[in-house]
């Protein structure tokens, strides 16, 4: 367990209609989010999407990858269920950081796919660690999603932490000429479902 607390919470106007921003931190200072709409029963199932930050897909709109997309696809879905929450965890470049995404994009644009990219930078293909969700469902008291995703290990790592993952359902957004490599690697080598 990370103990991953709550520090603090706002509310959130967006085009997709007003959530609340709820501030979490790690012992060691990294800091996380949780947005939530509507009322959250926790006695059922709650549509949760697990989102890692992607500076250059969420905030640049990069078309190199789907993130900006799916983030913006998870809210809107979120917001028209009428409640549900969605993790926002500082995990750039699949836990790598933002320094060595960019040096990885270089690697890409030399022929590299994303997951060797990664490895010859002397990085596993993934570095995300799904742990703290946990924490921060149990803060709304919340041990049953139905989860937006197209990763398996994100399903995995939440039943996992003891949360139990009720339906998985997909979450395609932002295809387009210039991610179709990228999107290829994550089915077939990272074993991304469609």
């Amino acid at each position: 367990m990370s103990n991953c607390k709550f520090v603090t919470q706002s509310k959130l106007p967006t085009e997709h209609g007003e959530f609340t921003l709820c501030a979490f931190e790690e012992p060691n200072g990294k800091e996380h989010l949780a947005l939530t709409f509507g009322d959250l029963d926790s006695k059922n199932p709650v549509l949760c999407r697990v989102h890692s930050e992607c500076l250059t897909g969420d905030a640049l709109m990069s078309l190199r990858c789907d993130c900006g997309p799916q983030l913006q696809a998870a809210l809107k879905m979120i917001a028209q269920n009428g409640s549900g929450i969605l993790l926002y965890l500082r995990q750039e470049g699949r836990g790598i950081g933002l320094v060595n995404k960019i040096r990885a994009y270089a690697l890409q644009d030399t022929g590299h796919d994303t997951v060797e990219a990664n490895e010859s930078l002397g990085f596993a293909a993934d570095l995300r660690n799904y742990n703290i969700c946990s924490d921060i469902l149990s803060h709304f008291d919340i041990s049953a999603v139905n989860l937006l995703t197209n990763n398996p290990k994100k399903v995995e790592a939440l039943e996992d932490a003891g949360i139990v993952v009720s339906q998985r359902m997909s979450l395609h957004a932002g295809e387009n000429i210039n991610n179709k490599d990228y999107l290829d690697t994550k089915r077939d080598k990272l074993g991304h479902l469609t």
